[in-house]
């Protein structure tokens, strides 16, 4: 193969890889707490081919050589954690929240991450008298002990701005109850995605290297509030997402289109005769 049918090969499956992603952000748009993804690219063996020492005439402007690549990768994905807009449902079991703060579910093995907080309780196989709270997938919510909560079936419940759960009993004694576990966004790039709208802390990772973990002081107000009663929409905007897709496309033609001629110039070197 010559270097332009190798750089429009590689640089196509790159592509194909972006238009995937624009796929999923688009499909996700009407997913409550969805964060979008952005990739990053970089180039593949990039070098500098030098010319002849002949071409090295006094007042050149130019260095001596041309960069060679041979197309891009995708080097990452990364969600953008730019906070959604806020719809009023009135449940008060939907909970947003206004920050950088996500909430914490008992995933498959391990603790997941989300921003979704369509919240709703359905009975505690453990005791009849409580119903366990979960999210619209069915992961148990956490508390700031990593326990799944349980309420109680007879009582009133409502959430307050600092994750805290009042429960207001028969007899009109209300009381906090649990307190649900908030972790502050730090480090983006740590998550890795595992569907279901969740992520988990990557791998070789802890807590602590992708959440601010540093406990409040006596008195001060946490970064991230809790909103009852909201559900924060999907972060995704559809103009921008069909205005990559197209770009990516056209893109992608160019690139068939490299293939094609790089394909037809090899195939005429084959059949010319000295």
């Amino acid at each position: 193969m010559n270097n332009s049918m190798i750089s429009a090969m590689v640089s196509m499956n790159a592509l194909q890889q972006r238009l995937d992603v624009i796929a999923d952000n688009m499909a996700n748009v009407n997913t409550a707490g969805y964060k979008k993804k952005e990739a990053s690219f970089e180039d593949v063996l990039t070098q500098v081919q030098g010319y002849h020492k002949d071409f090295d005439r006094t007042g050149r402007a130019t260095p001596l050589g041309y960069t060679l690549g041979y197309g891009m990768r995708m080097s990452s994905i990364v969600p953008n954690m730019e906070q959604g807009a806020m719809k009023e449902t009135g449940n008060p079991l939907d909970l947003m929240v206004d920050g950088q703060a996500m909430f914490a579910v008992q995933g498959d093995g391990a603790i997941g991450y989300t921003r979704e907080g369509g919240f709703h309780v359905t009975p505690d196989e453990r005791d009849p008298n409580f119903l366990l709270l979960v999210n619209s997938q069915g992961y148990p919510v956490l508390d700031v002990n990593n326990a799944p909560i349980s309420l109680p079936v007879k009582g009133k419940v409502a959430i307050n701005q600092k994750g805290q759960i009042i429960v207001e009993t028969p007899t009109g004694r209300t009381a906090p109850y649990a307190t649900l576990k908030l972790v502050e966004l730090m480090r983006p790039e740590g998550l890795a995605a595992v569907g279901d709208n969740m992520f988990v802390v990557g791998d070789g990772l802890t807590e602590a290297d992708v959440f601010d973990m540093t406990p409040l002081a006596p008195g001060e107000e946490p970064k991230s509030k809790v909103l009852s009663g909201f559900i924060e929409q999907s972060n995704v905007n559809l103009a921008d997402e069909m205005s990559k897709m197209m770009e990516v496309q056209r893109t992608y033609q160019l690139m068939a289109r490299g293939l094609s001629s790089s394909d037809t110039m090899m195939n005429l070197a084959n059949t010319m005769r000295g």
